[in-house]
C-alpha cells in the first residue's frame, strides 16, 4: 500500500510539476523578481536585492551583521532582509515558484536543493565559481555534496557550512576504565563493552532509536565496512552482504551495552541521557556541544569525528549542508553574485560559522583561531575537508528520500532493535524502496 501511495505522490508532483512551468514560463515579478521561467537578467550590478535567510530567527542576527559589512563595501548595493523560518521555508519557495516573488538570493539546504532546482528556479554556479576569488577556497568535499544534492553534476548551491557526524566521549571514564580514544570502530565496540555495568545502569554506548535512527545508523554500517557509493550502477549498496554484517554488529549494542530506553529515544532524549553522566559514548552531531558543555564540564568530555576503520580509512556519509542559492528570475544576477562571494568569503563565512557551531566551507575559514579552540569543530573541518575522506552521499535529490528514510523505515528500524525483524530483511526493505525510487528519478530526468 505505502509504495502505491508514493507512487500517487509522484505522479501527483510531477504533473503538479508541469502545471508549475506552464505557469511560470511568462511568470515576471515587480519587484524585481519572478516565477521558475523566469530567465531574469545580468542587471546593472548596483540597486537593491533581495535575500531570504532559510533559518529566519535563529540566523537572523549574523546576517544582519554579514549584509551590514556587505553593504559597507558595496555602498552601490542594498541588500533586503527576508527572514523564513526553517520549518516553512521550502513551502514559501514552492508557492514563489508557482505565483512570482523570488527573491535574487536565498538560503537553500540540500535537503530542498533538488526540489528547487527541478522546477527550474535557480542558476547554475559552475561558471561563476570558477571564475571566482573563492574557487578552490571551498571545500571540495562540501562541493560534491552540493552537486550531488542537486541531482547531477551541475552545482546550484555554493556551500556556507556544514555539520557533520561527531562521537562525543567520557574522557574521564576512558581514563578510569584505561581505554583508547574511540578513534577506530575496533576501539568502539571494546569501550562499549567494557564501560557498561548494568547493575549499576553504567552503559557504554547510547544509539538512537526514535525520530532520526536512519542516517545515524547508515553513517555506522558505511563507516565500517568502507563500502564508497550508496549506488552500484541503478541499484543501491545499502543491503550488501558486509554493510548487512555491520547493522548486525552495531544493533547487537541495543540493550547489551546501550539502556533499553534507548528505542524511543529522538536526540533530544539521548543527548540529555548522555548528559546525565552514566554513559560513555554517544553518536551526535556538533550541534549538541553547548549541551554537553554545560552538563559536563570542558575536562570531562571530547568530540571526535566518527570512527574510521582500523587501517585508517574515513567513511562517512553526507550530512545535509547549508548554503546559498542564486535565483533564474533575478534581474540583478551581478549584484546578487557578489553577496554570495561576500558572504562566503574567509571573514564573512568564518563569522558565520562561528555564531553557528558549523564547520565552515571555505577551508581559509577554517583555519581561523576559534576553530582551532574548539576541538570537536577542529577535527570535524579536518575531517570534512581532508583528501582521504570518501563521503558517501545520501540521495537527498530523491523526491521520496524522506518518506523512505523516515515514516516507512524508522518504525522498521525499531523492530529491529527488538529482535522483531533481521538486518537483512531491514535493509533489504530498505533497498527495494530506494531501487524503486532511483527508477523512477531516472526515468523522469
Amino acid at each position: 500500500m505505502k509504495s502505491s501511495n508514493r507512487r500517487s505522490r509522484r505522479a501527483a508532483t510531477a504533473v503538479a510539476l508541469g502545471s508549475v512551468l506552464a505557469l511560470t514560463a511568462t511568470a515576471c515579478g515587480d519587484d524585481g523578481s519572478g516565477g521558475a521561467g523566469d530567465k531574469g537578467n545580468e542587471g546593472s550590478g548596483k540597486g537593491t536585492i533581495t535575500f531570504w535567510d532559510n533559518n529566519g530567527g535563529v540566523r537572523t542576527d549574523i546576517w544582519k551583521q554579514i549584509i551590514a559589512d556587505f553593504e559597507q563595501k558595496y555602498p552601490d548595493i542594498k541588500v533586503k532582509y527576508v527572514g523564513i523560518p526553517a520549518a516553512s521555508a521550502q513551502s514559501k519557495y514552492d508557492t514563489a515558484i508557482q505565483g512570482g516573488g523570488l527573491p535574487d538570493v536565498g538560503g537553500v539546504g540540500t535537503a530542498m536543493l533538488a526540489e528547487v532546482a527541478v522546477q527550474g528556479a535557480l542558476e547554475p554556479l559552475d561558471s561563476r565559481l570558477g571564475k571566482s576569488p573563492l574557487n578552490g577556497k571551498l571545500s571540495q568535499n562540501l562541493i560534491d555534496v552540493s552537486k550531488a544534492a542537486g541531482g547531477g553534476d551541475t552545482l546550484y548551491q555554493v556551500p556556507t557550512s556544514a555539520n557533520n557526524g561527531t562521537l562525543w566521549y567520557r574522557t574521564d571514564l576512558f581514563k578510569k576504565a584505561g581505554l583508547d580514544a574511540p578513534t577506530t570502530w575496533s576501539k568502539f565496540y571494546e569501550a562499549a563493552g567494557k564501560l557498561t555495568d548494568k547493575g549499576k545502569n553504567q552503559f557504554g554506548f547510547t544509539i538512537r532509536g526514535g525520530e532520526g535512527a536512519i542516517a545515524p545508523a547508515l553513517d555506522a554500517v558505511y563507516g565500517q565496512t568502507g563500502i564508497t557509493s550508496f549506488w552500484n550502477g541503478d541499484k543501491t549498496t545499502v543491503n550488501d552482504p558486509k554493510n548487512v554484517a555491520a547493522l548486525e554488529k552495531y544493533v547487537a549494542l541495543y540493550k547489551k551495552d546501550t539502556p533499553s530506553a534507548d528505542v524511543n529515544n529522538d536526540f533530544t532524549k539521548m543527548v540529555a541521557q548522555w548528559d546525565s553522566g552514566t554513559i560513555g559514548m554517544l553518536s551526535h552531531n556538533l550541534g549538541s556541544y553547548q549541551d554537553h558543555l554545560k552538563a559536563l564540564g570542558k575536562e570531562k568530555f571530547r568530540g571526535i569525528p566518527n570512527p574510521t576503520m582500523d587501517d585508517g580509512t574515513r567513511v562517512q556519509v553526507s550530512n545535509p549542508v547549508d548554503g546559498l542559492s542564486l535565483f533564474k528570475s533575478s534581474k540583478n544576477k551581478a549584484a546578487a553574485w557578489k553577496f554570495i562571494e561576500f558572504a562566503v568569503s574567509a571573514a564573512e563565512n568564518s563569522k558565520f560559522n562561528e555564531s553557528a557551531g558549523q564547520v565552515p566551507a571555505n577551508t581559509e575559514a577554517a583555519k581561523d583561531a576559534w576553530i582551532q579552540q574548539a576541538e570537536p569543530t577542529k577535527l570535524a573541518a579536518e575531517a570534512l575537508n581532508g583528501g582521504g575522506t570518501k563521503i558517501v552521499q545520501l540521495p537527498y535529490y530523491l523526491p521520496d528520500w524522506n518518506t523512505i528514510s523516515k515514516a516507512d523505515n524508522e518504525p522498521n528500524f525499531q523492530k529491529l532493535l527488538l529482535g522483531k525483524m533481521s538486518a537483512k530483511a531491514f535493509l533489504d526493505t530498505l533497498a527495494d524502496q530506494l531501487n524503486a525510487a532511483q527508477a523512477d528519478w531516472k526515468k523522469n530526468h
